[in-house]
């Protein structure tokens, strides 16, 4: 009976934990800075590869991974684009990724998370903060299950070895403090459910 009741547990845990993908066509990471300390210059990255374990009922228990191609920076302008690519900021030839690894999540009343984690630019790691909403939860068996969310944090480039100083009359071209807004759907992946709970049927028979 013990055996039995174990694997019920975790039949029951499998079913609340899910293997999680970002949704590449509902997923943007965006930043922005502020040009001579007026103007805000917005950017975006294209291509963006995250996956999480999600354990709706105990946050704690969840983690997130992201990893983002430093090449697929955007800002609507290309010559600013190939400025952020050089040595002057991101330099892509040496760093061709940016990755952000939680460390712990936290539920902070309501639909507000808080997600803190590694953030690693140009081989420097350092930690930061999210603040996150969730907007929603979908249910649908063409679209899938779904949870959208919205991020932001705000981060001081230098701290990342982006030490460009430029500066005309006496102020920064570029801010030291960027701020980073992302929004998206993350969408459980059943597959990955499926082999657990096989797993765990499985084990139920021999017992």
């Amino acid at each position: 009976m013990a055996g039995i009741t174990d694997t019920t547990t975790a039949a029951k845990e499998a079913i609340h934990m899910g293997t999680w993908k970002f949704d590449p066509f509902h997923t943007q990471v965006e930043f922005s800075a502020k040009h001579l300390g007026m103007m805000t210059v917005r950017g975006h990255f294209n291509e963006v590869v995250a996956t999480g374990e999600i354990h709706p009922d105990d946050p704690g228990r969840s983690k997130l991974e992201a990893t983002i191609n430093t090449a697929s920076i955007r800002t609507h302008n290309e010559q600013r684009d190939k400025d952020l690519r050089s040595s002057n900021f991101l330099e892509i030839d040496k760093h061709p990724t940016m990755t952000f690894k939680s460390t712990k999540i936290e539920h902070v009343g309501g639909d507000r998370y808080r997600v803190s984690g590694d953030l690693t630019i140009k081989a420097t790691t350092k930690p930061v903060t999210l603040d996150v909403v969730k907007y929603g939860e979908f249910n649908d068996p063409m679209m899938g299950h779904r949870i959208g969310y919205a991020a932001e944090t705000k981060i001081n480039r230098k701290d990342f070895g982006m030490n460009f100083d430029a500066m005309l009359d006496g102020k920064f071209v570029v801010s030291n403090d960027v701020s980073i807004n992302i929004e998206g759907e993350i969408v459980e992946d059943t597959s990955a459910d499926a082999k657990v709970e096989t797993k765990e049927g499985a084990g139920a028979t021999k017992k």
